[in-house]
């Protein structure tokens, strides 16, 4: 009994999804439920609710994911204004003219 319970406290501080604790420990998500409604300080009798958090673990995986995804996405701007840059740059020496004046805040 002394595992359900730890199980039990690990869903409700969204540590684990009712889903991972089924595959995990080979019980049906019914199993889950009932532990749920009997051990649990959330889902008391009379009053189904059901929430289930994404694990620490799958949350930091979806945010090293978006971060990678906003790094490169960075990477690939940065890579255009320069690429613009040095193309304003070589027109305004072909042409003889400076084509974008510097603010006075660059250097």
């Amino acid at each position: 009994m002394g595992l359900k319970l730890e199980l039990v406290e690990q869903i409700e501080q969204g540590k684990l999804r009712v889903l991972e604790v089924s595959r995990i420990y080979g019980v049906s998500t019914t199993s889950v439920y009932k532990w749920l409604r009997k051990y649990s300080k959330l889902y008391k009798s009379q009053n189904r609710v059901v929430v289930e958090q994404k694990s620490l673990s799958k949350k930091n995986s979806d945010l090293k994911n978006r971060i990678a995804e906003l790094e490169r996405a960075l990477g690939q701007k940065q890579m255009r204004l320069d690429y613009l840059e040095k193309v304003v740059e070589v027109a305004s020496d072909k042409l003889g003219i400076e084509i974008e004046k510097k603010s006075k805040r660059q250097s």
